[in-house]
C-alpha cells in the first residue's frame, strides 16, 4: 500500500485532495472535488500516452462516456511522487462491470461496442499499427510444436502434460487451417484499410472495461488501443463470452446481429471472424503459459481449464461452422 499512500499525494499537482480512496485493481479510486478519479501508477510510454488522451477527447467530444486523463497544473497527464514514480489521473464513474450472467448485460456491451468503433478513429500513424495476425499465427504454432518437441523428450510426467501430448495433434491441425484461411483471405487488404483510414481497437475489450450506468455504458482502460481491423476487439469480447456459454450458437448469432445492427458487419470482417474463431487461441495461451513458468509445478486450475478445452473442442468446432458458414448481411 505504501507506493499507492505516496501516489495519492500527487492529486496536489493538480490542486485536489480525497475525501476518501480505496483500491480497485492495482489503482487508487479517489472521491475528490471533480468527482470520481482513478489514480493509477504509469509505466508505458508518454508519446503514446497523448495518443491515447487524443483518442478519447475525440470519442467523448462525439458523445462517448470514456475514462479521460486530466491534466495536472504543468499541463502535463503525468505527475510523479517524492520517490519519482510516475501516475495519471483519470475520470471514473459510478456503476457496475457489465454482467456476463447477464444477457442483457452482453448485448448492451455488444452494441456499446459497435457505436465506438463507427467513432473510433484518428489520423494514421505507422508506429501505432497492430501486429500482424500470420506472424503471430506462424509464431504461435512453431510454440506448440516446440512445446510437444519438450515434452516428448523429457516425457510426460505431470497431468498436464499428458493432456497436452493426447489432444496437441488435433489443436495443431486447426491452427494450422486457421493459417492457410488467413493466408487465402482478404486479411491484408483489411489490415491496409484500418492503416490508412485510422480505424482504431480497443485492444482489451472485456466485461472489467465496460461500465454499465442509469441508462447509459461507459468503456475504460484504452491502454492497449492500436490501429487494426476492429473486428478484433468483437472477437474478443465474445470468445471471453461464450467460452462461459460453452460455445452457445444462438448467443452468439444474437450478439452478431446487434452489432449488425448499429455498424454493418462486411463480407470480408465476417470471413475474418470465421478465421479468428478457427486458431485454438485459448489452448495456445495455456501452453505457452506451461513452458514460459515453472514446470515443476502446474496448477490444479490450469490443469483443470486444460481438461475444458479437449471436452469442448468438437463443440467448438461445430460452433465455427453453424454460425460462420454463411454470411447473412
Amino acid at each position: 500500500m505504501r507506493l499507492y499512500d505516496h501516489g495519492l499525494s500527487t492529486l496536489e499537482q493538480y490542486g485536489l485532495t480525497a475525501r476518501s480512496a480505496f483500491r480497485i485493481r492495482g489503482a487508487l479510486l479517489c472521491q475528490t472535488e471533480e468527482g470520481l478519479l482513478i489514480l493509477k501508477e504509469f509505466s508505458g510510454s508518454e508519446k503514446k500516452l497523448l495518443k491515447q488522451q487524443e483518442l478519447l477527447l475525440s470519442i467523448q467530444e462525439k458523445g462517448g462516456l470514456v475514462d479521460v486523463f486530466l491534466e495536472n497544473k504543468e499541463g502535463s497527464l503525468i505527475s510523479r511522487d517524492k520517490d519519482n514514480i510516475p501516475y495519471t489521473l483519470q475520470r471514473w464513474y459510478e456503476g457496475r462491470e457489465c454482467d456476463t450472467k447477464s444477457r442483457e448485460d452482453i448485448l448492451l456491451g455488444v452494441r456499446t461496442l459497435a457505436s465506438l468503433h463507427k467513432i473510433m478513429k484518428l489520423p494514421p500513424a505507422e508506429e501505432y499499427m497492430g501486429r500482424s495476425l500470420k506472424d503471430e499465427y506462424l509464431r504461435h504454432n512453431q510454440e506448440l510444436r516446440k512445446i510437444r518437441k519438450f515434452i516428448r523428450k523429457k516425457g510426460a510426467s505431470s497431468p498436464f502434460e499428458k493432456e497436452f501430448l493426447s489432444s496437441v495433434e488435433w489443436f495443431l491441425k486447426r491452427g494450422e487451417e486457421a493459417l492457410e484461411m488467413l493466408e487465402d483471405s482478404s486479411y491484408g487488404r483489411l489490415k491496409e484499410e484500418a492503416g490508412k483510414e485510422g480505424w482504431i481497437c480497443h485492444g482489451e475489450y472485456n466485461q472489467h472495461n465496460i461500465l454499465m450506468l442509469q441508462g447509459r455504458t461507459a468503456v475504460t482502460n484504452f491502454g492497449h488501443w492500436s490501429f487494426d481491423v476492429q473486428m478484433v476487439d468483437l472477437y474478443r469480447f465474445m470468445r471471453k463470452i461464450l467460452e462461459k456459454y460453452n460455445w452457445n450458437p444462438e448467443l452468439a448469432k444474437k450478439m452478431l446481429w446487434t452489432y449488425s445492427q448499429e455498424r454493418r458487419i462486411s463480407r470480408e470482417e465476417w470471413e475474418h471472424l470465421r478465421i479468428r474463431f478457427t486458431y485454438p487461441e485459448k489452448y495456445w495461451k495455456l501452453s505457452n503459459y506451461y513452458y514460459s513458468h515453472n514446470k515443476a509445478w502446474i496448477s490444479e486450475k490450469n490443469n483443470e481449464k486444460l481438461k475444458i478445452l479437449i471436452r469442448q473442442k468438437e463443440i467448438w468446432k461445430r460452433f465455427t461452422d453453424q454460425c460462420f458458414l454463411h454470411y447473412p448481411f
